[in-house]
């Protein structure tokens, strides 16, 4: 008993170990992919411009899948008869889609936070390379305004993501109860809920779409520069 609670801290510090072990991998797999993007042309700027497009792609997509699924569940509640397990099967296929696209959003967020990261770091320690006073203060004000725009339309990604969890949690326990209770007596227990459904995708739609407004004006804003 006793070499098993010494074992414990032991296996904690190696799992502890990896995790760290992998952050190391990932951001040298990405310093080298920056380097090499570089030598032919493709810098960390034209880097962030992709990835804040696909970041928006991805969440125009989210949101057309929540929408889907939304209108699934409607009309799972108007059931008036027929296969109901086929009905619980439409909305599981509903919900998967929708976890798949929440993962997605969440990946291409991180991926434009780091690429934004080394863009700006570069950015700055560039800045003491000028002689030039002029430039120098030109381009600082630049990068002051550059990580601004950043901030704004990350701040509205990341809110427009905060949203997606709680609506997923409301999908999963409609069908599971529905999984678990296929009959008509389910559906009159889950119709009390759509109302808090519809609410919840409702904000979520409004938070992405402000989203991808945000990301349109930063992608325009990096094209004037």
């Amino acid at each position: 008993m006793l070499d098993q609670e010494r074992e414990i801290p032991v296996q904690k510090y190696r799992y502890v170990g990896i995790a760290i072990l992998s952050m190391i991998l990932f951001s040298s797999c990405q310093s080298v992919y920056y380097t090499a993007a570089e030598k032919v042309g493709y810098h960390k700027r034209d880097i962030l411009a992709s990835r804040v497009e696909k970041a928006r792609d991805s969440q125009q997509e989210a949101k057309e899948q929540f929408s889907s699924a939304l209108e699934r569940f409607s009309e799972v509640l108007k059931f008036s008869g027929g296969d109901l397990e086929e009905k619980y099967k439409t909305l599981q296929k509903e919900y998967d889609r929708s976890v798949s696209r929440a993962d997605e959003v969440r990946d291409r967020i991180s991926a434009v936070e780091d690429v934004a990261e080394a863009l700006f770091d570069e950015w700055k320690k560039e800045l003491g390379q000028y002689s030039n006073a002029s430039l120098r203060k030109s381009s600082e004000s630049k990068l002051r305004k550059t990580r601004a725009h950043y901030e704004k339309m990350l701040g509205a990604m990341k809110k427009a993501e905060s949203q997606i969890e709680p609506v997923l949690r409301t999908f999963h326990d409609q069908v599971l109860y529905l999984k678990h209770n296929l009959n008509a007596q389910a559906i009159t227990s889950l119709q009390a809920e759509l109302g808090t459904i519809e609410s919840d995708v409702g904000r979520l739609i409004r938070e992405m779409e402000a989203s991808i407004s945000e990301a349109n004006a930063f992608m325009g804003t990096l094209s004037a520069e």
